[in-house]
């Protein structure tokens, strides 16, 4: 009898599971055909013209004419009237001197962002854990805040926050913290609701304050994930910063809207480089870091 309702059990969740996997596919089917039918799936014209000639300039990075890049490069107009000459090196090294300066505007704003996201996140994400049984108005505000704050794009609250606070890095400090505090309270509460809850429950019983069951029940436990979270939204948010700079938050988006806007895809190539090499390097510490503690 028991095998039966288990294999009835076993049916339903396999019956479940295809309709959603066939709502899914209803979803797909319905935006796809809405594009087609408004015409909006066009690859443009001459798309592998255009796909040749921007591979091939992202082929040789630009920052290779500091070693490469003629010195004496002439810039002349049609009738071949020369207009000016330009040292290319120079010009380059120039480039990549600016080019640092704006990774380490970026790493700012995602450090920063990132640990005030943290800070802001943890009182919400403790309200909001259904263990902790915080009183039912509280955890319901806490969550609502995570919620919307989860649900706004990081450049829209970069948008916002240009307007207030002015262009620069403080805008980007702030849309960054903003929108990660929802992913940050979202993971602190997960964390905090799979404890045991009889070790809370026997520090409880010693008559011990909110903040002393706190700190000796439940942050001992959960602090290495919390720090495993950090990093991973650290890293997250240090990709999401680079294009901060394309609403007026400083860093590498701006530096990326140029190279876009003036088609100059050899520097975009070595910007994009450059954001590799800077998420590697910090992916591979932070792995480091999370083995040590985990």
């Amino acid at each position: 009898m028991r095998a039966f309702a288990d294999k009835r059990l076993a049916a339903s969740h396999r019956l479940g599971f295809a309709v959603l996997v066939l709502a899914y596919a209803a979803v797909v089917l319905a935006c796809g055909l809405g594009l087609v039918w408004a015409g909006d799936l066009s690859w443009g014209r001459n798309p592998w013209d255009n796909l040749l000639k921007s591979v091939g300039e992202f082929a040789r990075p630009s920052f290779l004419d500091i070693w490469f890049g003629p010195e004496r490069l002439e810039y002349r107009s049609e009738d071949g009237t020369l207009l000016r000459t330009e040292n290319r090196q120079a010009v380059e090294w120039a480039f990549v001197q600016a080019l640092g300066r704006a990774t380490w505007t970026t790493f700012q704003i995602a450090t920063l962002g990132s640990l005030l996201a943290a800070l802001l996140a943890l009182p919400l994400g403790l309200l909001s854990a259904r263990n902790l049984k915080a009183p039912r108005w509280l955890a319901q505000a806490a969550s609502s805040v995570l919620g919307v704050s989860r649900a706004i794009h990081t450049l829209v609250f970069g948008l916002v926050l240009v307007g207030i606070v002015g262009l620069g890095p403080m805008a980007g400090i702030l849309a960054i913290a903003l929108h990660s505090m929802g992913t940050y309270g979202k993971l602190y509460a997960e964390s905090i609701e799979t404890l045991d809850m009889g070790a809370i429950d026997a520090v409880r019983a010693t008559g011990a304050s909110g903040p002393q069951v706190f700190f000796s029940a439940v942050w001992p436990s959960v602090l290495p994930q919390f720090v495993s979270n950090h990093l991973y939204l650290w890293e997250f948010n240090i990709r999401d910063s680079t294009v901060l700079g394309l609403i007026g938050a400083g860093g590498l988006g701006l530096l990326i809207s140029e190279a876009a806007s003036l088609f100059q895809w050899d520097r975009l190539a070595t910007i994009v480089l450059v954001v590799i090499a800077l998420v590697t390097v910090f992916d591979a510490v932070s792995r480091r870091i999370r083995q040590a503690l985990l």
